[in-house]
């Protein structure tokens, strides 16, 4: 049974809107390849001995989404699990198989091309109760809007903070070479955008995207063969809330703050403020930036953070974050290869100095149903 487990080397295509000329084998083929070329690690026994896919069947249009790529993953030669979740439970997953001795060496990959469907909207519609919420016209987007609706009023942050961190978040995507929207705008035009689901605007929520992450992780034991420059994953945690909106506190943080618990217990983080030089949050709307960093415990209000600079201060989503575009599937994967990509101290002009420890979130289902919290140290 392994004692720790590394992140050994992480690929991502470029977030795109639309990569119609590319089917989900090629795209999840171009990452997993670069992952192979980096550890020199091929498939089988002394090899990469499982795998770990995130996908899913709706957005892949076909049921049993993985049956379609597991030939890309190796999964003809040893074992192979799907997460048909946000991207960061992938990353536990594997861990897991890794901690528990099942495995050695781990090839963690996912996809996800939003673009197939007619909208977005459609896919987050049928993960609701088809007896009581769905007939109600629900999906992640409204169930967002009424988290941002509920957070708002509680805290105070105004539409114009939210205007401003879309504003940062494509500032600092220009840097990053992966980001799909770098296109600078203003305050002005961000509240200018329509409205989506109020009080969301368009420009305050990610955009479609498609795309494809892939990292390989591994043993203590197997590590130092594999690479010289492993980020370890010396935290995990994850919760869920209640399926029903109607029984959760939307202008809170129950399921993130549990996890985070965990995550941090873990670690042996004392005091998330002062604790990481990395931080990387699922905004997948611009009000869950501050109201994640609340249940993140790196402040304890949200607009006194926005106030202060807190995302500045503490490096937060430099790569851009999800409203710069990951898909809905990889937005934790992405917050997680984004922060091994700094504390590995390749991300070139969005580098945070002497980065030694990150913390990452992802989130999936309604309103952060869902959270998984990872804590990486170089």
């Amino acid at each position: 049974m392994a004692s720790r487990v590394a992140i050994c080397a992480v690929a991502q295509t470029k977030f795109e809107a639309n990569k119609w000329n590319v089917r989900m084998q090629g795209l999840l083929w171009e990452v997993v390849k670069r992952v192979r070329e980096q550890t020199g690690l091929d498939f089988g026994k002394g090899g990469i001995d499982g795998a770990v896919t995130v996908s899913d069947d709706v957005f892949d249009a076909r049921t049993i989404s993985n049956g379609g790529i597991t030939d890309v993953v190796g999964a003809h030669y040893g074992a192979e699990e799907k997460v048909a979740a946000d991207g960061a439970q992938g990353v536990y997953y594997a861990a897991a198989q890794i901690l528990s001795g099942h495995h050695e060496v781990v090839l963690l990959a996912g996809h996800c091309k939003e673009s197939q469907a007619a909208s977005r909207n459609m896919v987050t519609h049928l993960a609701f109760d088809p007896f009581y919420t769905r007939p109600v016209g629900l999906d992640y987007l409204a169930a967002a809007a009424l988290q941002a609706q509920a957070y708002m009023a509680r805290s105070g942050v105004t539409e114009a903070q939210l205007a401003d961190l879309v504003v940062r978040s494509r500032r600092w995507a220009s840097l990053n070479p992966v980001a799909q929207e770098t296109k600078p705008v203003t305050r002005e035009e961000v509240l200018a955008s329509p409205m989506a689901a109020d009080p969301i605007r368009r420009d305050f929520m990610y955009p479609v995207s498609d795309g494809a992450i892939a990292m390989i992780l591994a043993s203590e034991q197997r590590v130092r063969a594999i690479t010289d420059k492993p980020v370890w994953i010396i935290g995990l945690g994850n919760c869920y809330d209640s399926f029903f909106l109607g029984e959760r506190t939307l202008d809170g943080n129950f399921a993130l703050e549990c996890a985070a618990k965990r995550a941090y217990a873990m670690a042996g983080v004392a005091n998330p403020e002062k604790a990481f030089d990395v931080v990387e949050i699922a905004d997948q709307y611009a009000h869950q930036l501050p109201q994640y960093a609340e249940g993140l415990g790196l402040c304890k209000s949200g607009r006194e953070w926005l106030e202060s600079e807190g995302p500045d201060r503490q490096n937060a989503n430099r790569s851009g974050g999800m409203l710069a575009g990951n898909p809905l599937m990889l937005g934790g994967l992405a917050r997680v290869a984004e922060a091994v990509i700094q504390l590995r101290d390749e991300a070139g002009k969005r580098q945070v100095d002497g980065a030694k420890r990150a913390v990452a979130q992802g989130a999936t289902g309604p309103a952060g149903q869902l959270q998984t919290v990872v804590v990486l140290e170089r």
